[in-house]
């Protein structure tokens, strides 16, 4: 593990007149975040009527994915802070291996420990580079963490039992390719090329005014929430977007084909963008048309790379960057559902 005290975490005291604007930035946000959730809970089908269907289906598919995708955001966000500001130095030393193989393995596993889907584990992700892990260290966390948790482990039983062993390829593919991705991403020459300048900025930044703890974790709260709450909106409404214009019957008439099916809902999973938490639930439907590499290629390839992924990844890693990681996981995708089709 890169040593925590070369690289501070960046918890500066605010710049003189920027505490104000700061304020108000998360102030807006937030209530924005309000407003989207209470029109999800108390809306009427009537207040959209005027539009035509599309715009109907957009409105509510763009809401449902924020809806749905906001409590895990929190919750990252919280955790993050938890491990950046209340977690002493010592716990990282003491309990994460130093051979970074076995380190990686104990990462790619922590997300037992933290009921989080993918949205939530970006700012989590986030504190622990602050901390001082690699960026093939974070990757590997944040591409194993989202499906080798519990809520997702129970819920994927829940809806497919041992049927076709869809559970146990979702777990085995999602631990060997997180893995293989962060070993890949260690041996970058350069990591810090991966990083946006913003991150890599706030990583390296210099210490400021001492401050207690309380005050460092309101301040992070704040410039995690400016950060991923944009990028949520977005991810849901370009989602939103493409799964109106994407006809559900098209989909289900590729779905008898070895390869075509393992594409076909790489690419659904990818726009719909469903929490990782839920999504077996999601697919069952599907389950009596697709072949089982399909399905798994799904519950895999969807919980690490969808477009409201990207689109919080990209608040930490370059386009560059991401366009790499998502070739590499869904080429490590795209074998594990043929493999699975040609086995099962």
């Amino acid at each position: 593990m890169q040593s925590t005290a070369s690289r501070p975490s960046g918890l500066t005291a605010p710049a003189p007149g920027r505490r104000g604007p700061m304020l108000i930035r998360v102030g807006v946000i937030l209530a924005l975040a309000a407003v989207m959730l209470g029109l999800r809970l108390v809306a009427d089908p009537a207040w959209t009527a005027w539009l035509p269907d599309a715009g109907r289906d957009f409105v509510t598919l763009s809401v449902s994915v924020f809806v749905e995708s906001l409590p895990f955001v929190f919750l990252g966000i919280a955790i993050s802070i938890l491990v950046q500001v209340w977690v002493p130095d010592r716990v990282w030393q003491r309990y994460l291996p130093r051979n970074p193989f076995l380190r990686r393995i104990a990462l790619s596993v922590l997300g037992v420990l933290f009921p989080v889907c993918e949205c939530g584990n970006v700012p989590l992700a986030r504190g622990l580079m602050m901390r001082g892990l690699g960026v093939g260290d974070a990757l590997t966390f944040l591409l194993a963490a989202p499906i080798l948790n519990p809520v997702t482990i129970i819920t994927t039983y829940q809806a497919f039992g041992w049927e076709d062993g869809i559970l146990v390829a979702r777990i085995g593919g999602a631990f060997v390719i997180a893995n293989l991705l962060g070993w890949l991403f260690s041996r970058h020459p350069d990591p810090s090329s991966l990083l946006t300048a913003g991150f890599e900025a706030r990583c390296h930044a210099e210490p400021g005014v001492p401050q207690t703890r309380t005050i460092r974790s309101a301040r992070l709260f704040a410039e995690e929430t400016t950060v991923m709450l944009p990028a949520l909106v977005a991810g849901s409404m370009i989602a939103g977007a493409i799964q109106v214009g994407i006809p559900r019957s098209v989909l289900v008439e590729l779905g008898s084909n070895p390869l075509l099916s393992v594409l076909v809902l790489m690419a659904l999973a990818f726009v719909v963008s469903v929490c990782s938490n839920v999504d077996a639930f999601f697919i069952l439907s599907f389950s009596a048309t697709f072949m089982p590499g399909g399905i798994v290629a799904f519950l895999v390839f969807g919980a690490m790379i969808d477009i409201k992924m990207l689109a919080l990844l990209r608040t930490t890693f370059t386009t560059r960057a991401l366009a790499l990681i998502a070739t590499l996981v869904a080429l490590c995708v795209l074998v594990l559902g043929m493999g699975l089709n040609l086995v099962l």
